[in-house]
């Protein structure tokens, strides 16, 4: 997941579908709460919160003041990623 370019990882975004994109965001989430904490400028786990926001903009981008509410549902009609 963050083997690509962020601006390659940007543009993927949007031919992905529901799936892929609330996959990528459970991804993405698992490795933020496994990350080491830094926070500085270029550091992995703000690559990862910088990724993170990419997909929730795309989120937005496809269910208008829904924020995040499709992810969520979507999440919880599995067990293992609640």
């Amino acid at each position: 997941m963050t083997d690509q370019p962020i601006d390659a990882f940007a543009a993927a975004l949007s031919p992905m579908t529901e799936d892929e994109l609330f996959t990528a965001l459970s991804r993405l989430e698992r490795e933020s709460e496994k990350g080491s904490g830094v926070e500085g400028d270029g550091s992995p786990q703000a690559e990862t919160l910088a990724r993170i926001a990419l997909v929730e903009e795309e989120v937005e981008r496809r269910y208008p003041g829904q924020l995040l509410a499709p992810y969520r549902a979507w999440k919880s009609r599995d067990p293992l990623l609640g």
